[in-house]
């Protein structure tokens, strides 16, 4: 079984454990309609469905 020889100190852990954070995401603005979405992914807008600034789908339409 695994065990520490020494005891690590609260500097020593905190060094290590600097390079573990969340990036922010990258959020693109759309040419078409001005709003911001993520990068490779649809989104919604008005009851539409985007995907690289033209419509993929009305939603409204397939609901009725």
């Amino acid at each position: 079984m695994a065990h520490p020889k020494s005891r690590v100190s609260k500097t020593r852990k905190r060094k290590r454990r600097t390079h573990k954070k969340l990036t922010a995401p990258h959020v693109a603005i759309c040419p078409t309609t001005g709003e911001p979405h993520l990068y490779h992914r649809a989104y919604e807008v008005d009851g539409n469905l985007y995907y690289r600034g033209k419509v993929l789908a009305n939603l409204e339409q397939e609901e009725d």
